[in-house]
């Protein structure tokens, strides 16, 4: 029951009603130990084949934008047409493995300090994040 209210503030605190579709979605993306990266239609075929709970793309897209725009998840986009979102919005770097679709996290003690020779006129860099894409041999 504590799971549910947790989820329902989390909720309310991105402006969302906690319906029960929604609770549904955070039992999928914040109920567990691991991080999670998942597509939308990753966690539209979870949502339908583990919970049996069918939910409208549109409440799916709005809710993890809700999320995104508050910090409670990280959107990472890998080219025009495949974005990922990650539950661990802490600071670290991912590889991409082309062949497996799979994001695996490494962090920034696995990264050598990098050296920037280009600034941007009146811009700040808020923070780095490489993304090292693989492919099985």
């Amino acid at each position: 029951m504590s799971i549910i209210r947790n989820f329902d503030k989390k909720l309310r605190s991105v402006g969302l009603r906690p319906t029960r579709q929604r609770l549904d979605i955070c039992e999928v993306l914040f109920d567990r130990k691991e991080t999670f990266h998942f597509t939308i239609d990753d966690l539209r075929k979870i949502l339908k084949t583990k919970l049996h709970t069918k939910i409208s793309i549109a409440t799916i897209y709005n809710t993890i934008n809700s999320f995104k725009h508050k910090g409670y998840i990280k959107e990472i986009s890998l080219n025009s047409e495949k974005t990922y979102f990650d539950t661990n919005v802490t600071n670290h770097h991912h590889f991409y493995n082309e062949t497996t679709n799979e994001l695996i996290d490494f962090h920034d003690s696995d990264v050598e300090q990098l050296k920037l020779r280009k600034n941007l006129p009146g811009k700040k860099i808020k923070s780095i994040e490489v993304l090292v894409k693989v492919a099985n041999k």
